[in-house]
């Protein structure tokens, strides 16, 4: 626990090009690939869980996304009581706990043990997820904020490529319980990291010697309208994100594609054009500020949807890359948003983003796998576009109320 009694230490500036910033933005990177690396791994592994399992694909789209309802719960919670966490303690603990869940998911005996253990996975990544924003929030100026989460969701977006390659690779040569197995180390190298690459930062909250109730804090972030249009966006950001993520795994492994589970690991590098686009988010709002750039990142995404209805793989593929470049820097842009335009509290803001954004990933598993139960692809791409759609014409009206 932190000394509530002391003051914040005055965020930290730094020029972007520093060798000093650069370090920083790596332990950031790795941190963020570090903490989610589990979240969409098991996607990639998914046809292999639904034939060990022997259930439906959204029976087990569910089962994996579960770890979206322990997310949003944990978002909550440390928006409720992060006020008290010591930054770098809190992040360490929740990865070397993760570790626990991710390694007894090789041996999970049904589909509810499975489901359940990836709630409590969702728990501890957010934790370590809300603490680190939070973390970021604090611990940097307002000139270097939009960089240096653009640098923590740009990890994020290795863990998707990387993760879900890795997962793929080790359930074809080694089964799927060596590919839990393995995540489990990197979620222990993930809390030694954090241990040892960031700096010990008291939480800005203590200021007001945490005198206001969670009930009077969550009421001002959802009275301020810009936070409420923020939150909205990121709930539809996810939604659109897992809905085609998710399913778009069934469609690729079935005619006319017929992809393997090997080749559907590379087939996850669609998520590279996005490595190298997610940083430049932070430039972006500095050119033409976070309303125009989250509206240009999320109708990316839309225009990649028709292609995910082609017959061709090629094309398939390219409209993936478009809704991953989209969503990802939607997310970036979003994510420093919330950082920047909560005042105080900045915890609590970003547990609250948090659990509308995992509760929208929740919702897009569930809407978008009945409907492609029910209607097929097609209407599930129909589905994920007008999630898009309105997110986008929230964020017309954000630039206008944030000024």
């Amino acid at each position: 626990m932190t000394d509530l009694s002391r003051a914040a230490a005055p965020p930290i500036a730094m020029s972007r090009r520093s060798p000093a910033a650069l370090s920083r933005a790596l332990v950031i990177g790795l941190t963020a690939f570090l903490t989610l690396v589990d979240l969409f791994a098991t996607q990639a592994i998914l046809p292999s869980l639904v034939e060990a399992y022997g259930v439906s694909p959204a029976a087990m789209g569910l089962a994996v996304n579960a770890s979206t309802v322990g997310m949003a719960v944990s978002g909550l919670a440390v928006a409720a009581f992060g006020r008290h966490i010591d930054r770098r303690r809190g992040i360490a603990v929740s990865l070397a706990l993760l570790a626990l869940p991710t390694f007894l998911l090789a041996a999970a005996p049904d589909l509810g043990t499975f489901a359940a253990l990836r709630v409590v996975q969702g728990l501890l990544m957010s934790a370590a997820f809300t603490l680190t924003l939070a973390y970021l929030g604090e611990h940097f100026s307002a000139e270097d904020a939009a960089g240096v989460f653009a640098a923590y969701v740009t990890g994020n977006v290795a863990s998707n490529l990387i993760g879900r390659m890795m997962a793929a690779a080790l359930a074809d040569h080694l089964g799927l319980a060596a590919s839990f197995h393995v995540f489990a180390l990197l979620n222990l190298a993930g809390a030694v990291l954090v241990r040892i690459g960031l700096d010990r930062a008291t939480p800005m909250e203590a200021t007001d010697g945490g005198r206001r109730s969670v009930l009077e804090v969550w009421g001002d972030h959802l009275r301020n309208s810009a936070l409420r249009g923020a939150f909205a966006v990121g709930f539809l950001i996810l939604f659109a994100f897992i809905g085609t993520f998710t399913y778009v795994n069934f469609v690729l492994v079935a005619p006319p594609f017929g992809v393997g589970m090997m080749t559907l690991g590379v087939v996850y590098l669609v998520f590279a054009p996005s490595v190298v686009t997610t940083p430049l988010a932070g430039r972006a709002v500095r050119l033409v500020g976070p309303q125009r750039t989250l509206m240009l990142s999320l109708l990316g995404a839309v225009a990649g949807l028709p292609l995910l209805l082609a017959g061709r793989l090629e094309a398939v593929l390219a409209g993936l890359v478009l809704v991953a470049v989209g969503t990802f820097l939607a997310q970036a842009t979003a994510t420093g948003f919330v950082g920047r335009t909560a005042m105080r509290e900045r915890g609590a803001a970003s547990g609250l983003y948090l659990a509308f954004y995992f509760l929208g990933g929740l919702a897009g598993s569930a809407a978008v796998g009945q409907v492609f139960v029910r209607l097929g692809w097609a209407a599930c791409v129909a589905t994920i576009g007008l999630s898009l759609l309105a997110a986008a014409a929230i964020a017309a009206r954000l630039g206008r109320i944030a000024r």
